[in-house]
Parts: C-alpha cells; structure tokens; sequence
C-alpha cells in the first residue's frame, strides 16, 4: 500500500449554487512532489483554500495522515506540519533576509507575536536561519533588505521562511508566477532540492515546471478531476489537451 499523506474524500465546494470544488478524490503520497494543475477557472485555488482551511467545505472529508481536518482552523493544521507558501510573495519588505527568516522560526517557537523580545535574544536563532537560508542559496543575502532583492530571490526567501515552519507537507501556490527564464529555472531547481525528505503539493501553470521535477499530477476541470498520473500519461490524454488547447491534435509539451 502506499502511504498518503493527505487525502480528500467526495471534496465539494458551492457558493450560491456555484460549484466550485466538485467531489474531487484527491491522494497525496508521502516524499512525492503533486501538481494541481488545469485551466483558468478550473478550481485549483478553490481546492488549496479548502486544504488549508481558508474554506470550509460544503460536503467531503480532508484527511491529513489519517485523521480528519475536515473542520479543523487554519492555525490548526499549520501546527500539524502543514504549510501554504501563498501565490503573492509573503515577506516583510523592509526587513532583511535574515529577519525575515527567524520570524517564521519564531512562529515554529509559538511565539510569532513576541515583538517585544530583545535582538539579543532572537540571535540564538541566528544559526538555524542561516542553515535555511544555505538551503536555499540566499545565505549571502542574508544582510539585505527584502525589498531590494530580485523577484525570483524573494520567492526563494518565501520557501525559506515556510522552511522554518518545519512543514511536513508543503502547499506551494504558483511558485514561478511572474517569473523570467532564469528565476523559474533557479525556483524550480530549489523546489527540487528542498523537497528531499518531505511531501509538496504544488498549483503550477508551468507546464515545463511540472514535467520536469513532479512525481503526479492532478487535472481540474470545472472543478471536477478530469485526469491524474505522471506527466507523461496526462500530457497524452485527450481530455486533457482538449481543457488546455480546445483540440486534441497537439500535446501539453511546453504549454503554459
């Protein structure tokens, strides 16, 4: 048997009769990098707001290593190791890299509000910080100010701080939105590296994103699941060429 990590039974979410999530049966496996993915509208959002209980469900159940999250608040899961990087980089500016990092080492603590405790104090999380930040090649910026970093760096820092948050499952929200070549390529190989030793579940528009370095994948629809597997299996099924391209005469290779 495989070992799923999180898993959603019958998931549906309706607003003013809308159906946004429909009966989505989604199984996450343990270490494995899981792409939602599918076209605008297709509920992919929706579905991550619902896992990371910014939603509540209209019906279905969400379960995280076996027990039930289905009513469970934000802060909750956050303390069971599950963690969203959100698509809008989620850093404080005019704060350096460094600073940026032991706060969510601070909220690791519990004591994410403590804004009163001494620089001397938070410096015992100095080592730790800079561990992160090594992990993801920012270690030289460590003394910068957020606000003057490069775009892509700046999402580099966003996986950082949600590194520090010892996540067992991270929920990553179109990490290489707005990204040149060469920032998706650095995100993408940095996703890659960190994901050694945990579970990511990841909304991606990127199509080379996600055959490069995704273990499965999911498709949306309407927010129905129209297809799942490797990339190699859903980028030839003609469902799914059909939601992406409106034929079924071209493969998904390289579409954004």
């Amino acid at each position: 048997m495989t070992d799923v990590i999180l898993e959603t039974k019958s998931l549906t979410k309706e607003f003013k009769g809308f159906t946004a999530v429909s009966d989505v049966n989604l199984k996450v496996e343990r270490g494995h990098i899981h792409a939602l993915i599918g076209p605008n509208g297709a509920g992919k959002t929706t579905c991550f707001n619902l896992l990371t209980k910014f939603l509540v469900p209209t019906s279905g159940e969400i379960l995280f290593n076996g027990k039930d999250i289905t009513r469970a608040k934000p802060a909750q899961i956050a303390r069971m190791g599950i963690i969203r990087s959100f698509q809008i980089s989620a850093v404080f500016p005019h704060l350096t890299v460094l600073q940026n990092v032991r706060i969510g080492l601070q909220r690791g603590l519990g004591n994410t509000f403590n804004f009163w405790e001494s620089e001397r104090g938070l410096d015992r999380l100095n080592d730790r910080a800079m561990q992160l930040l090594k992990e993801v090649d920012l270690e030289s910026f460590a003394d910068t100010v957020t606000i003057d970093m490069p775009y892509g760096r700046k999402r580099a820092l966003e996986i950082a701080t949600t590194l520090a948050m010892e996540p067992e499952l991270m929920l990553l929200d179109e990490p290489t939105q707005g990204m040149g070549h060469e920032d998706v390529h650095r995100v993408t190989e940095l996703i890659k590296k960190v994901s050694a030793g945990r579970t990511i579940l990841m909304v991606e528009h990127n199509m080379n994103v996600v055959s490069g370095i995704c273990d499965k994948i999911s498709v949306l629809q309407r927010g129905a699941m129209l297809a799942e597997g490797t990339y190699a299996e859903v980028s030839k099924n003609p469902q799914v060429m059909e939601a992406y391209m409106g034929t079924t005469n071209v493969e998904l290779e390289g579409a954004h």
